[in-house]
């Protein structure tokens, strides 16, 4: 079983997408799949889930949300409580956002530092997303987790971050996702270091499980590149040949020297990503993934070889990175 979050803080990237899509594409191929939302603004859950479902949810309907598993640790009245796992195909759960997941900012930010004091209290609190999606997993029978997060570096990520085992960074061909780059790699460094630093503090009696915090980026997906005869535009281009040093640089924490690849050719690159502008419209309206649109759905005339080549695009999107996991090479 993998955890695999997928994290940028610069939004509007195309994130939530990518992660919605490849769940779908992960549960296709026979991987049961989990997909966990831990961004306040629950875009996910309403990719996932059609409005009247996701109102059943915020509005009381008896099943938990992520906030609701939060709930009692929040209100210091006991722990987390098992999440509800929506099963939204045969091989697919959500573990559903909400967006009252940003309350739990505070009280993450108090109890990071009291890890350090060996308070078992603090670690309940900051362990909290790891054993939900723990729980939820085991639930599903889950053989991969996918964790959606927001744009920013607040104690919510970094939290979700320790809980993942592995981090791929969607990416947009522009100066953003340059600096948002040169932000992050930084931040998972000292998240990491600081995690480890916590760890040694925990008291041997206690039995909480607690996570390894490795956080290892397995790489970068360029997303929503503009495309002309199946080539980035010159616009987009004098962005794209910057990534692969930055992310070597600032993420992987590099000295770089020598030759370094391009996008086409970088191991780092998992995937090169089109905006399927016209397809989006449609899978929402459908309440499915773009590759899985039908000519029912309005997909029709040239909409039928741009949703043939939108799952081709996800089919092969990993490339041959070595941190990957073996299993999660779906042209295999």
């Amino acid at each position: 079983m993998k955890t695999i979050a997928f994290f940028n803080n610069k939004g509007g990237v195309g994130k939530t997408s990518l992660v919605y899509h490849l769940a779908w594409m992960y549960a296709d191929r026979g991987i049961r799949t989990l997909a966990v939302d831990l961004d306040p603004q629950a875009n996910l859950s309403a990719m996932f889930l059609d409005e009247e479902r996701l109102a059943g949810f915020w509005e009381g309907s008896g099943q938990t949300t992520i906030y609701e598993s939060l709930l009692p640790l929040m209100n210091r009245t006991g722990d987390i409580v098992p999440p509800h796992v929506e099963q939204v195909a045969e091989r697919l759960g959500l573990v559903c956002g909400n967006l009252a997941l940003s309350r739990f900012e505070d009280l993450l930010s108090e109890n990071w530092p009291k890890c350090l004091d060996g308070q078992e209290a603090a670690f309940r609190v900051i362990t909290a997303f790891h054993r939900i999606i723990e729980q939820a997993a085991n639930a599903h029978s889950a053989d991969l987790i996918l964790v959606d997060v927001g744009p920013n570096l607040g104690a919510i990520n970094r939290s979700a971050l320790i809980a993942s085992e592995q981090v791929v960074l969607p990416l947009a061909p522009d100066l953003f996702s340059l600096q948002g780059l040169k932000n992050l790699g930084p931040s998972l460094r000292e998240w990491r270091k600081g995690w480890e630093k916590r760890l040694g503090e925990l008291p041997a009696s206690s039995r909480i499980s607690v996570p390894s915090g490795k956080m290892m980026p397995v790489g970068y997906v360029v997303m929503q590149h503009g495309i002309r005869d199946s080539r980035p535009v010159k616009a987009y281009m004098r962005w794209m040949d910057r990534i692969p040093f930055v992310y070597r640089e600032a993420v992987l924490h590099e000295a770089i020297s020598g030759h370094v690849p391009s996008v086409a050719t970088d191991p780092c690159c998992l995937a090169q990503l089109k905006h399927y502008r016209s397809l989006m419209p449609l899978a929402m309206e459908a309440n499915k993934p773009m590759f899985f649109l039908k000519a029912a759905d309005g997909a029709i005339g040239a909409h039928v070889e741009a949703v043939r080549s939108c799952y081709q695009d996800f089919f092969n999107w990993r490339r041959a990175s070595p941190a990957m996991p073996e299993f999660m090479c779906l042209d295999q």
